[in-house]
């Protein structure tokens, strides 16, 4: 069975990808600083799903914690970057330490988890990473700079890695989300989510479900030809 790591995958967007991953039959380990009460329902109805504790603000126990993972489940066939923090704020205003730890979770954790996660990948000529970018990444919006930029970085991290590891068999991609009902967005609500749904084509926010359904496809071998690419699932509001 074909092991799969979900960062940030306790509640929201990543608790949705490991469901779904769940249902096309890997073994999904979830990693997340404590296991959320939705989470703990889910493992109790699966046979495949498994929590390992870990916070990603220290990176500098990244090395360890992914010998570890690796040593208890074996050679991860797949690697979902999916956990990040928000920041909501202006940058003249924002404090610096907010700022760095952005930057440490959000950028610094998942390439760290791909360079020690990837060596296995290599050893066996194949692996899928999918990393969970934003459509802040390339759109931009008030107040979402530094988010933004470690959304943007995320992106350039995939496309250039891509190159690194195709021959090895290896495909790294981006999922773009768009607006979704998730913690991170809970703050968004009246005219400000109206407006947002007016500019979809569809009127309507993309779901976690959805965003989850294209994480899958880009883990199946369906998707072997697809690296390098930023995946974008907003409802078309950036059409």
């Amino acid at each position: 069975m074909d092991i799969v790591l979900v960062s940030g995958g306790t509640r929201g967007l990543g608790l949705a990808i490991a469901k779904r991953l769940d249902t096309s039959g890997y073994q999904v380990v979830v990693v997340g600083r404590k296991c959320s009460p939705e989470c703990e329902e889910w493992l109790s109805a699966s046979d495949n799903g498994v929590f390992e504790s870990y916070d990603f603000s220290d990176t500098s126990g990244i090395h360890e914690f992914c010998n570890q993972i690796s040593r208890k489940y074996g050679r991860l066939y797949g690697l979902v970057n999916n956990a990040a923090v928000g920041l909501d704020g202006i940058l003249a205003t924002m404090h610096e330490s907010d700022i760095s730890r952005a930057i440490r979770i959000n950028i610094e954790a998942p390439v760290l988890l791909t360079k020690y996660f990837l060596r296995p990948m290599l050893i066996n000529g194949r692996g899928r990473i999918v990393n969970i970018s934003s459509i802040i990444g390339t759109t931009g919006f008030r107040g979402l700079a530094v988010y933004g930029a470690t959304k943007a970085a995320v992106n350039g991290f995939t496309k250039s890695l891509s190159r690194e590891v195709g021959k090895a068999g290896v495909t790294v991609n981006s999922v773009a989300p768009g607006y979704m009902a998730t913690d991170m967005t809970q703050g968004l609500e009246g005219e400000k989510l109206e407006s947002i749904k007016r500019r979809s084509p569809l009127g309507q926010l993309a779901h976690v479900d959805d965003v989850a359904s294209m994480v899958n496809y880009l883990m199946s071998n369906e998707a072997k030809m697809i690296t390098g690419s930023v995946m974008t699932v907003d409802a078309g509001s950036t059409a």
